[in-house]
């Protein structure tokens, strides 16, 4: 039997206004309804994309690294209003400088993740189409993104300001 009011409820959390975050009280509320869609999107993964419950676990744990901890924590950003450069300084230098051990097979996996999250997201039409592809193809950038982990190994001396000057964190 379906129930109106439940399908209501998961719906109301892709409101974008939702997640304006300006005070605490906007943030705590926005990542209590980011936790609900994550849940909804982990089951997306595993009945609508039929990925293995392992994967989807995995998948799903990236996404919400990103959300929650970069997007609705660091940036205080509402996760609908998300722009391609808001990925690329998260992969290419908050992950990095955030993470003890940053790594590829890691960082990737976050990557598939945010793409599948804004095609899911996409479906519900809390984010353009055009917007979902547009962090996808953000998201292959995998060269750029290992580059930017090899660089930030090899930073020497006062070689920091110069790295982080080519992919500065963006708002």
């Amino acid at each position: 039997m379906h129930n109106p009011q439940k399908a209501a409820n998961q719906e109301d959390h892709f409101q974008q206004n939702h997640y304006d975050i300006k005070t605490l009280e906007d943030e705590i509320k926005a990542d209590n309804k980011c936790k609900e869609i994550l849940k909804q999107f982990h089951s997306y993964l595993l009945n609508h994309k039929k990925i293995d419950p392992i994967s989807a676990g995995s998948l799903a744990s990236g996404t919400d690294y990103f959300l929650r901890d970069y997007m609705i924590d660091n940036q205080r950003s509402n996760i609908f209003r998300i722009s391609s450069e808001q990925v690329r300084s998260f992969a290419g230098n908050w992950y990095i400088i955030n993470t003890i051990e940053p790594n590829m097979v890691e960082l990737e996996n976050i990557l598939v993740g945010i793409s599948h999250f804004y095609r899911f997201c996409a479906e519900k039409k809390a984010v353009s189409q055009a917007k979902a592809e547009e962090i996808h193809q953000t998201c292959i950038c995998v060269k750029y993104y290992q580059h930017r982990i090899e660089s930030f190994n090899d930073i020497s001396g006062d070689g920091f300001i110069s790295w982080n000057k080519a992919c500065p964190l963006q708002k």
